[in-house]
């Protein structure tokens, strides 16, 4: 099997013949990312005064940083208010001419991985910097409608995007849109499930009609609507701190779901005990997937963002094949 079948076969438990994984050279790295190029735009940040600097985005978000090694934060959303909702120009992102690096990806006869097309995320990760993630929460209470009516026109867009992807040949669309905070979603379930939901299954639908799988990755605790996630489409959650969740917990989903995790970066990782990442990067294979499939093992790509020196992440790299050679792994055990 190749890096593309192994994948495939995970998602659909369909029994790969090793771990499917994203760790660095010279382990396994079974995924190709690529994205659409919007040729008109430019995101590279400009100083505008002493150790400041700013860029304005493709939906008209100003940036800024003082640190230059931050990814900045938004200080002025385009939607800051709401008299301007109907003059609101979206970017062109569903261009097909964005698209022609995707298409040169995927045709790529030498390219044997798995080809996931980033997205922007979905309405809420967009909508909450227009308008600023505090505005945005307190909008979904106080200005319902308007919110519906922003949320849609995002969807509508991305249902495009999607559908662009899927021409150009990618196997999965892959986005961020952080919904927890360490101890519990953002807003009450119910709110999410009424608000959100319905988006989350419509352009999962629209992927699955095109034959294209849907990976989402998420910070914080989301254990709510986990099975909201499954029951909408979602294919894959990756999750970069799985202990928060309960091993246990994510066990049950196994056969519905595939989990792409690290060994959990805040808590395990930072013990820096060689045992314990180990233990934990073989709990992850046994519990969330084997041989059947289920399971995708990650690697956090920003050591220094967390204090770690890269060598506990290749501890668990190393655990991750042995563990994840499943041949391997049935003769040790006969």
């Amino acid at each position: 099997m190749n890096s593309r079948e192994i994948v495939w076969r995970t998602l659909e438990y369909r029994g790969p013949e090793r771990l499917a994984a994203s760790l660095p050279h010279p382990y396994w790295n079974d995924f190709c990312h690529t994205t659409y190029i919007l040729k008109d735009h430019d995101r590279s940040w400009q100083e505008v005064g002493p150790g400041r600097q700013e860029y304005v985005d493709e939906w008209g978000n100003t940036w800024a940083r003082l640190d230059k090694t931050s990814k900045g934060e938004v200080v002025h959303g385009v939607l800051e208010d709401w008299s301007d909702l109907d003059t609101l120009r979206l970017p062109d992102l569903a261009n097909p001419a964005n698209f022609e690096r995707v298409r040169e990806v995927c045709l790529d006869p030498a390219n044997e991985r798995f080809r996931l097309g980033g997205l922007p995320g979905f309405p809420f990760n967009i909508a909450r910097y227009m308008r600023r993630l505090e505005e945005f929460l307190a909008d979904i209470l106080l200005s319902p409608e308007k919110v519906a009516v922003l949320l849609r026109r995002i969807e509508d867009l991305l249902a495009e995007v999607i559908v662009q992807y899927a021409r150009a040949g990618v196997d999965a669309v892959f986005f961020c849109e952080d919904w927890g905070t360490q101890n519990s979603l953002m807003i009450h379930p119910k709110t999410w499930r009424e608000v959100f939901k319905p988006g989350f299954v419509r352009l999962c639908r629209v992927a699955h009609e095109q034959g294209i799988k849907v990976f989402m990755h998420s910070c914080g605790k989301i254990t709510d609507i986990i099975p909201d996630l499954i029951e909408a489409g979602i294919d894959v959650l990756q999750f970069d701190q799985p202990r928060l969740h309960g091993l246990d917990n994510l066990a049950q989903f196994h056969g519905r779901v595939t989990f792409w995790c690290p060994v959990d970066i805040q808590v395990t990782l930072q013990t820096r005990d060689e045992a314990l990442i180990v233990a934990e990067a073989k709990e992850l294979v046994e519990k969330l997937g084997g041989p059947e499939g289920g399971f995708i093992a990650g690697y956090y790509g920003d050591n220094a963002s967390i204090g770690l020196d890269p060598y506990w992440q290749d501890v668990a790299c190393r655990a991750f094949m042995r563990y994840g050679n499943y041949h391997h792994v049935e003769r040790e055990n006969s």
